[in-house]
């Protein structure tokens, strides 16, 4: 766990594969001992000597580390169990699932159910260790979103692009001027997170420091504003929608949602 990531002079992370933001160091390491429990990647911070003779420890016993700390692998073995490891962080788990699936298959097709009941639990265990991760944390290269939040000008909203974990420079979207402009304002968004940043030379902490600005405003509580990560593409129509909710005074937001509380039934009503 770590709360500083070391980059190199084009301000890329460096000396590893990052993974997050989480809330706290407490939910990060929940998460990374569970997520371990799926590999033989060690956990101990002795210092790897390859020394046949040191007896290791608990894990390399309990046959859950291959034990790098007393030659209990070659260094080409360990570097794949890690490069695993690292596959399944950056997608977001379906290497591994789509690995245990092809191995269910394969033990349904040799009529081995028992077999395949076992590795059914076993994807039930990775479901259950993704639920626990929160949707901000991934691969930092890969932490590409925008934040929408309602500005303090009337019908204006502030739009935070997040590239690759860093805060760009922000754009103010004025609807109350879109409808005398020529573009609309789905061009807007486009023009401004299509756009290919700015070239500056990055500051060695400023990663560290917008990755803490972003986590410590995604899980405040309450949240005023909404993001949108982009997948294959930005998901503009759901970025508009966000716009028109946004724009809804706050009071008469939280009165609709008051109303709709009312009008649902009770939970426990059947």
């Amino acid at each position: 766990m770590t709360r500083r990531i070391p980059v190199d002079d084009a301000g890329a992370p460096t000396a590893g594969a990052y993974y997050g933001p989480f809330p706290s160091r407490k939910s990060a390491e929940a998460f990374a001992e569970r997520a371990l429990d799926f590999f033989k990647v060690r956990r101990c911070q002795i210092k790897i000597r390859r020394d046949p003779t040191f007896p290791g420890c608990i894990y390399s016993e309990m046959k859950m580390c291959l034990a790098p700390c007393f030659a209990g692998c070659s260094k080409e073995e360990y570097a794949a169990e890690v490069q695993r490891l690292v596959q399944f962080l950056e997608t977001d788990g379906d290497s591994m699932r789509i690995a245990i699936e092809q191995d269910r298959t394969r033990a349904s097709d040799d009529l081995d159910f028992e077999r395949a009941a076992a590795i059914h639990k076993r994807i039930e265990k990775l479901d259950d260790v993704l639920r626990g991760k929160p949707d901000l944390a991934r691969r930092i290269q890969d932490l590409n979103a925008v934040i929408l939040q309602r500005a303090a000008e009337d019908q204006t909203i502030a739009v935070y692009a997040v590239r690759a974990g860093r805060l760009a420079e922000p754009c103010f979207v004025r609807f109350a001027e879109i409808a005398g402009q020529p573009r609309s304002a789905e061009q807007i968004f486009r023009d401004y997170l299509e756009a290919s940043p700015v070239e500056t030379t990055p500051a060695k902490n400023d990663l560290s420091e917008n990755l803490w600005l972003v986590a410590r405003w995604y899980y405040s509580n309450p949240r005023e504003g909404e993001i949108f990560f982009r997948d294959k593409d930005w998901p503009y129509r759901k970025i508009l929608r966000a716009c028109s909710r946004l724009l809804v005074p706050k009071i008469n937001r939280e009165a609709a949602a008051e109303s709709a509380e009312k009008k649902s039934p009770d939970k426990g009503a059947s």
